[in-house]
């Protein structure tokens, strides 16, 4: 096996059903989470952010480190059942479980919104490393169903369970205010009570999916800035966040589902902009790259 094919085994490639799944599943542990939610089940869900914006967190710093100083990964120390780890890796982890333990010891004072931006932001890259969106006709099944889903829980959810689960869960309401870290916060500059304006992480995963999945068509294709997709989707998505805190603004403050808006300017952007220019087909089954990426795979056999 080539290093390219250990690469690509790590990644998960997203199909319909895995995209249909995931929503489902986002909504029981919403409904799960709505009902028991509790101070020790916070404790867990900030646990496990913090192991997983360790790891983010240490890929990152380790990837940027290594692309400007390529030597220094090459120096190594043996630990006890560990064995062979690089010493750079090792204090980059030292350094990131320190921040991460500083953060949680500290997550409700003032400041501590930057470091829960910075492991949540860290996570994130992670995550859509390592998941791929193979076209966009999967990407549409993915953002519709989470379209649905942003919609139903903030808006709809109200006529069921007399209050908006979404916006229940994120503030944390039935945990004594203690809120989920699954979501990134900026403090509301104009607000005397020194609030925070929230964004989930589906609101950037879902539609940066997509997003990094046109960045490698763009790739694959040759593009260039202005001829592909990928600038035009970033503009699209930060366009969508505009319009979501103008929604805030006009209903004083209250939680929008923000993929109600990122959706049909990042989506809608792509499907308009292919059907434009006539490559809507290669984008809706990426036929030709899913094609090169076999044959490399054969050569390289």
């Amino acid at each position: 096996m080539t290093v390219k094919e250990e690469d690509d085994s790590e990644i998960l490639h997203i199909t319909a059903w895995t995209a249909i799944g995931f929503v489902i599943s986002a909504s029981t542990f919403l409904v799960l989470l709505y009902f028991f939610m509790s101070t020790w089940f916070v404790w867990l869900l900030i646990l496990l952010f913090c192991i997983g914006g360790i790891e983010g967190l240490h890929n990152c710093i380790v990837t940027l480190i290594l692309s400007k100083f390529r030597g220094c990964g090459k120096k190594t120390l043996n630990l006890p059942l560990v064995g062979e780890v690089a010493i750079l890796s090792l204090v980059v982890l030292t350094l990131c479980v320190g921040f991460a333990i500083f953060w949680a010891v500290n997550r409700k004072e003032s400041y501590s919104w930057v470091g829960q931006d910075i492991l949540g932001i860290a996570l994130m890259i992670t995550v859509l490393q390592l998941a791929q969106l193979p076209n966009i006709k999967v990407a549409t099944v993915l953002l519709c169903c989470a379209f649905v889903y942003d919609i139903f829980w903030v808006f709809l959810s109200p006529a069921i369970f007399h209050d908006s689960v979404m916006i229940s869960v994120a503030k944390g309401k039935k945990a004594g205010g203690e809120s989920i870290p699954m979501l990134l916060r900026v403090p509301k500059l104009t607000d005397p009570y020194k609030g925070f304006d929230m964004l989930g992480f589906g609101d950037i995963l879902f539609p940066g999916l997509l997003i990094c999945f046109t960045y490698r068509f763009d790739e694959a294709k040759k593009k260039g800035v202005l001829n592909g997709y990928f600038l035009w989707l970033m503009i699209g998505y930060g366009t969508g966040l505009c319009i979501t805190y103008v929604g805030l603004f006009l209903m004083n403050g209250h939680g929008q589902p923000a993929l109600l808006y990122l959706v049909p300017c990042t989506l809608g952007t792509c499907v308009v902009l292919g059907a434009v220019r006539r490559e809507l087909k290669d984008l809706w089954t990426n036929c030709d790259e899913s094609k090169q990426m076999a044959e490399a795979r054969l050569g390289s056999a």
